[in-house]
């Protein structure tokens, strides 16, 4: 009984989690939930033109329910087959595999998928436009089968060092830059620099090199004030632009390194077969590799195994 409770989690957690190679069921689920996050994106949208709303409005509504119950019967079921990733050899439980997903940031991020419908339930009389709002958060659902965001924040934090020393240098010139432009145009322009608080939002924008030009210094003091964080705002960015893509390309070398090692691992008997192929597949989607790229670096290893002059 307890082997086939475990090899049912286990059964769940594979058509959850990404597909692999061969998988039918799980890839079949991966283009539903994709289309249906999509979809949910495209009605929330659509919802708010009052037209529409006033129309369509049930179907909306229909069509929130429907995606609710997807929803709540996928968060549900990772809740109960998380269990089947623990760690068996440093005696992890089943309850802590559980809480490791519920508070993980893909937990949170399926809970937020359909909280806000239970929470409309419960208190109608709360602002229906925040729950909209939230609901718009379920495009992070699609993070599930793509390492975007992984990929950033792990590029960022390779980097760390760098990218907040910048950051700080950002922070100074910010309250540096509203202070002065607030005591330089305070007196002629009261509306629009009533305190330091209310200039920080043209430092931010002019730091930041978007001008919307709503807000614009008239004094000389002011002016000069602004041409000088206009120029620092713009080599800010691009040391902030310039660490991420190199923290990027760092990582994708890396990644490329370790991707051809397990290939040449693979291939130290001279065949790849379909488990070793398997394997290499679901590294080059962890990876975010294409298969192009994959290919390429596994042809370039054998001809190397064939001719190791190249």
């Amino acid at each position: 009984m307890s082997n086939r409770y475990e090899n049912l989690q286990a059964n769940i957690l594979r058509i959850l989690e990404p597909a692999k190679l061969g998988d039918r069921t799980s890839k079949i689920w991966d283009l539903s939930l994709f289309g249906l996050v999509v979809l949910n994106l495209i009605a929330v949208a659509l919802e708010s033109v009052p037209a529409l709303q006033k129309n369509y409005g049930s179907w909306f509504y229909n069509f929130e329910i429907f995606s609710v119950i997807i929803f709540t019967v996928e968060y549900v079921a990772r809740v109960w087959s998380a269990p089947a990733k623990r760690d068996h050899e440093n005696g992890e439980t089943g309850l802590k595999t559980r809480f490791r997903y519920i508070f993980s940031f893909y937990g949170m991020i399926d809970l937020v998928a359909i909280l806000p419908f239970y929470i409309q339930a419960l208190f109608p009389g709360l602002d229906l436009r925040v729950l909209r709002a939230l609901r718009l958060l379920r495009i992070l659902k699609l993070n599930h089968y793509n390492s975007a965001l992984d990929d950033l924040f792990g590029a960022i934090l390779e980097e760390k060092k760098s990218f907040l020393t910048t950051l700080y240098i950002f922070s100074v010139a910010f309250v540096l830059s509203s202070s002065l432009i607030y005591y330089a145009e305070h007196k002629v322009q009261p509306e629009a620099f009533r305190s330091i608080p209310d200039a920080m939002y043209w430092s931010i924008i002019t730091l930041t090199t978007v001008g919307y030009g709503d807000v614009s210094p008239i004094t000389v003091f002011g002016k000069s004030i602004a041409a000088i964080t206009a120029i620092f705002g713009v080599v800010v960015v691009a040391l902030l632009t310039g660490i991420v893509a190199n923290a990027f390309n760092a990582q994708m070398d890396r990644r490329k390194v370790i991707f051809e090692d397990q290939v040449r691992n693979a291939l130290l008997d001279g065949v790849l077969d379909s488990d070793e192929e398997a394997s290499l597949d679901d590294l080059r989607k962890k990876f975010g590799m294409s298969k192009l790229q994959a290919d390429a670096l596994i042809n370039h290893v054998k001809k190397t195994r064939e001719n190791p002059e190249l």
